[in-house]
């Protein structure tokens, strides 16, 4: 990036959200690669940087925050042991803090099925437990390794305080005996690594051994007792061997380090990489922020509700602000204080956090583009030091634009020809914007002449755009509106400030017919702007309305239907069963009469039989045929049929309850194909009705502080967990997660199954939850709840 665009990140506060960003950051390279992160110029560089973001914090939604403030600068460390250097007490505890926090790390996405672009990240982690429990289990502090760390260490000081106890022994024979009374105190203490005792000045003749040092005043003087003397010799010869066991370990685990280098090094790059991404996450929730669309081509950038990141979201106004598509250069007007100047820094400002893979202040329905380079101009830059006034400090950043802007480039000035006379300054206006456009370049400006909104009016791809000011309270609204251009209230505000009427009388003379004309048009196509939000407020109340009714009505219809359906279903089996004892009967009486006729033998009675059974047969075939008939198919009102297309869900309003998916759109005779289940079929398209698919539940939602609302998806956290099996470190850990996302799903309380074993695995978790501040109670469970083997907790509401 040149120098020009540098100066602009700074002119847009682009440094200050680094500096929030580097804020969330746990690791000393992730702070820094905040601070020197840049907006970037490909645009499936930044996507990729933009869905890492996302995938973050979707994940910190679902398990809570990851662990990673145990990364420490190793690389030092690491290269130096790869070399055969010994590391110290402290750079072999930051090796092992790195190693646990990669091992957390995999623990921490270890329930995680679906993948995301952090998957490669968290796969890269190897982690080391046998080393990291090496170190940690052999040196307990930056100056203290542990008796254990070897079976040579651990007999060197037991010998060690043996034989200090035998001079503590023999030292307290000392001073507890008829020698006493030439000490200055009964005690023992050390001097240059030696016990000794504090004797008189006026008595050293008293006790024989060596002066190992002497009180600041002199009357006191610290002997080492010669009986003591070759004990203390004993002592010194064992904290030499100390102290190279002591040496031999660590030149030992420095080796071990060594052979792991590069592991080690991947875990490092990979969880500092993590530590800055899962940043990125939290400044998006400290925002309120969310992802925008990055479109694909084109320079295009359409910003809904968006606030400045660096207001008070609490009483920041959103705003709609667009430039690209339809015009290239938005000329933003409208009065002092008004919001003009916090417009364009939105503008400019959420484009390079959105190409800088950071999510932005603005609804995730926003599309920005990925500009080249962003340049502006805003502010007072008068310089004292260089006898520049403000229109030629302008001026020179101006020239400085001018000569680097070209096609994909967005270009913000602020105030643009103010500082000059007022003709030449509109004038020059015209001109620069004139020219960056000719050049490529997006241009979005502010200003206050008249000779500019007239420009906008005029000029192809040029927008007006203007901050509402409310005459009446004399204050500005901060919102901005696009297509109107900004009107002069200087007379309103003075008239409402008590000017007198013959000043503004007098005032008014002195503008020009034209411009007159021009503020009564503006004033006008406000009058008019009012008016239609008016209308549309209203004619969307009234559809809303009409919706309701109309969906209300369908669904009595549905309701009506149904309990049609049901009526003749009910009837016709009715009468299947009457016809089918019919049936049963006629045949019945086939078979009894057939036997009279075989007994009887007659032809005569042949033919009656015949014409008789007949006659039954038709009688029950017509009942058959009339029952059929009455089966009418119901279709479609025509208002309420709709073109179906392959996928929509639809209802067989003549068979009950059967629901089908469309599967081809109706060919030429009306006849489409669906499939209930298993079975196809092809039925007649009036004869399907869409099915209205319930609203779905509203998510739940806080309110942005701009009056804005933001989606905040939440995953169900069952209402237990069971940490059986784990260390207590282990188990902490999971509890935490666990806890996080319990409160997030809204559960009063939830319950821990730890088992009842040794008590320790419960008796720190219990320990580590009441310190918790959203825990309410932490309470073993009673009979029917687990008992001692499990631990019950309420939250705060």
């Amino acid at each position: 990036m040149n120098r020009l665009g540098e100066k602009s990140l700074v002119t847009l506060e682009y440094p200050a959200i680094l500096e929030r960003l580097a804020a969330n950051a746990a690791s000393v390279k992730a702070k820094e690669t905040a601070l020197a992160l840049r907006p970037m110029t490909d645009r499936e560089d930044a996507q990729l940087a933009m869905q890492q973001t996302t995938d973050a914090k979707n994940v910190m939604i679902r398990n809570g925050s990851p662990s990673l403030g145990g990364i420490r600068e190793i690389l030092p460390s690491l290269a130096r042991a790869d070399r055969g250097g010994v590391l110290n007490f402290r750079e072999l505890l930051e090796i092992a803090s790195v190693l646990q926090t990669a091992r957390l790390s995999q623990g921490y996405v270890a329930g995680e099925e679906e993948k995301n672009t952090l998957t490669p990240l968290f796969q890269r982690l190897s982690g080391n437990r046998a080393l990291e429990e090496r170190i940690t289990s052999s040196i307990l502090s930056e100056e203290e390794m542990a008796d254990g760390a070897s079976p040579e260490l651990l007999h060197i000081r037991r010998e060690k305080r043996r034989i200090s106890g035998k001079v503590r022994e023999t030292l307290g024979r000392l001073v507890s005996g008829e020698r006493a009374k030439y000490l200055q105190e009964a005690l023992i203490t050390q001097r240059g690594g030696r016990f000794v005792v504090p004797v008189k000045a006026e008595h050293r003749g008293e006790i024989s051994g060596l002066v190992h040092d002497v009180s600041s005043s002199g009357a006191t003087v610290f002997v080492e007792p010669a009986q003591v003397v070759e004990i203390n010799n004993q002592i010194k010869v064992l904290e030499g061997r100390e102290s190279a066991e002591i040496e031999r370990i660590l030149s030992e685990i420095s080796a071990d380090v060594a052979a792991c280098r590069l592991s080690i090094e991947t875990d490092y790059e990979a969880l500092c990489t993590l530590d800055f991404i899962f940043a990125k996450a939290k400044l998006s929730f400290d925002l309120n922020a969310d992802a925008p669309k990055l479109v694909p081509e084109g320079y295009h950038t359409n910003l809904l509700r968006a606030r400045h990141p660096l207001l008070d979201r609490k009483t920041a106004v959103p705003i709609d602000i667009a430039i690209g598509g339809e015009y290239d250069t938005l000329v933003i007007t409208g009065p002092n204080t008004g919001g003009k100047t916090v417009s364009l820094k939105t503008l400019g400002l959420l484009s390079l956090m959105a190409a800088s893979g950071l999510h932005i202040s603005a609804s995730e329905l926003s599309e920005v583009c990925i500009f080249e380079n962003v340049y502006a101009d805003i502010g007072d830059e008068q310089s004292i030091e260089q006898s520049l006034s403000t229109f030629s400090s302008h001026m020179k950043t101006i020239v400085s634009i001018m000569d680097c802007c070209a096609p994909g480039d967005l270009v913000l000035f602020d105030e643009l020809g103010a500082g000059t006379d007022p003709v030449e300054g509109a004038a020059l206006a015209v001109s620069i914007i004139g020219y960056a456009r000719q050049m490529g370049a997006r241009v979005a400006a502010t200003t206050h002449y008249s000779e500019l909104k007239t420009f906008a009016l005029t000029a192809d791809g040029v927008e007006n755009a203007s901050c509402e000011f409310d005459v009446k309270t004399l204050r500005p609204t901060f919102r901005l509106l696009t297509g109107i251009p900004g009107k002069s209230n200087a007379f309103a505000i003075a008239a409402r400030l008590g000017l007198q009427p013959v000043v503004l009388e007098r005032a008014k003379e002195q503008l020009s017919s034209e411009s007159t004309r021009f503020e009564d048009v503006i004033a006008e196509l406000e009058r008019e702007r009012r008016d239609l939000e008016r209308y549309k407020a209203e004619a969307e109340r009234l559809r809303a309305a009409a919706q309701s009714e109309r969906d209300k009505a369908g669904d009595l219809r549905d309701q009506t239907e149904d309990e049609a359906d049901r009526i003749v279903e009910a009837a016709r089996s009715k009468a299947d069963r009457i016809l089918k004892d019919a049936r049963m009967t006629a045949e019945t009486v086939f078979s009894e009469l057939d036997e009279m006729k075989r007994v009887a033998n007659a032809d005569a009675n042949d033919k009656n039989l015949a014409a008789a059974r007949a006659a039954l047969r038709g009688v029950i075939t017509q009942t058959e045929n009339e029952l059929r008939k009455s089966k009418e198919k119901r279709t479609v009102a025509p208002e309420e049929a709709r073109p179906l297309r392959p996928g929509d869900e639809v209802q067989l309003i003549n068979v009950s309850n059967i629901t089908a998916t469309v599967l081809n759109a109706p060919d030429k005779d009306g006849n489409v194909q669906v499939q209930a289940g298993i079975m196809k079929m092809t039925v007649k398209e009036n004869e399907l009705r869409p099915v209205r698919k319930p609203e779905k539940p509203k998510p739940k939602t806080f309110r942005a502080g701009s009056g804005g609302v933001r989606e905040l998806r939440l995953a169900t956290t069952p209402s237990e967990i069971d940490v059986r099996g784990l260390c207590a470190e282990e188990a902490i850990l999971e509890v935490d997660q666990f806890i996080s996302g319990a409160i997030l799903s809204g559960h009063p309380s939830v319950r821990i199954i730890h088992g009842k074993g040794t008590g320790v695995l419960r008796a720190a978790i219990q320990n580590h939850l009441k310190r918790n501040k959203r825990c309410k109670t932490v309470r073993n469970g009673v009979f029917g709840e687990g008992e001692m083997g499990v631990t019950v907790v309420e939250f705060r509401d």
